[in-house]
């Protein structure tokens, strides 16, 4: 696995500093972005939980909402709410929080590890890892003509089985291998902290793949609104598993965006839905592209 600093740079900011009772502050990535990134907030949110639920309790659900842009140049103090202690099951609400001003806020649930009934819907034919080329690699050749891929470094390996969606039309999803670059041991809350955080990767520009041959990404104004994750079963984030995502509708300048998480061998572990805003700068619609419109 290569570039092994910025995983352990993502490990270490989500080990957050209490500073006082229910109060937790946490640090931005070394390699920082204009703006502060959604899946960090999101993961830091559920670190900060995590400290103040016992340990044989393991987050199943969140629910959080986007309320304000968030800034990379100065840290973010989380404030946690123990709502509820129950004999199965706990819940924590969570407010992130920089120059006193809300910025996302959350609801996650935590239970006690049981066994019942279990069923799942299976994952489709789609290419191994080992069969398609990283991301980045894809990004570094095609240069500035990748409009469509994120060409940030990343923490964790990213191979899209659908690598030249630009010459598509009629696709309604876009699979993504993920692999953390860093060993993390198994078990551990971090690995749920780490999936949070991969599940806001590229995840809002979903809803834009049905669009992408009549409508330039810089012409689109987006942001994620909210974010819901569960954890289905336990996983290793160092192995490659497949975010399955995908855009069931769009209207009234909003994307409604769903993903499923599958292990390699076809398990699912999570899923994850998310709205965000997409809102078109000015007449944009390539009227060559699609002559209808």
């Amino acid at each position: 696995m290569s570039e092994p600093n910025i995983a352990q740079d993502l490990i270490r900011i989500l080990d957050l500093e209490q500073i006082d009772v229910n109060l937790f502050r946490g640090e931005h990535e070394t390699v920082v972005h204009s703006r502060l990134f959604g899946g960090q907030v999101l993961a830091q949110s559920l670190a900060a939980a995590d400290k103040t639920v016992p340990q044989d309790r393991l987050c199943h659900s969140l629910h959080g909402y986007f309320l304000r842009p968030g800034r990379s140049d100065i840290a973010v103090v989380y404030r946690v709410e123990r709502i509820r202690d129950g004999q199965s099951f706990t819940t924590r609400r969570i407010v992130a929080i920089q120059n006193g001003e809300a910025i996302f806020s959350m609801d996650a649930s935590f239970q006690m590890l049981e066994t019942g009934l279990e069923h799942q819907i299976n994952l489709g034919d789609i290419p191994d890892p080992d069969d398609l080329e990283d991301d980045a690699a894809v990004a570094r050749r095609a240069g500035n003509s990748a409009s469509h891929r994120d060409t940030r470094e990343r923490p964790f390996d990213l191979r899209s089985v659908n690598q030249n969606i630009q010459t598509q039309k009629n696709l309604l999803e876009n699979p993504i291998w993920m692999r953390f670059k860093q060993q993390v041991p198994p078990g551990h809350q971090l690995q749920r902290h780490l999936l949070a955080y991969a599940s806001d990767i590229s995840f809002v520009s979903t809803a834009l793949i049905p669009h992408h041959h009549k409508v330039h990404r810089a012409n689109i104004q987006m942001a994620s609104l909210d974010h819901a994750l569960w954890f289905h079963h336990e996983f290793d984030i160092c192995d490659w598993f497949v975010y399955v995502k995908s855009s069931t509708n769009a209207g009234m300048a909003r994307g409604y965006n769903r993903g499923s998480f599958y292990t390699r061998d076809g398990k699912l572990i999570a899923s994850s839905m998310q709205e965000g805003l997409m809102r078109l700068r000015q007449q944009t619609v390539n009227q060559e592209a699609d002559p209808a419109v």
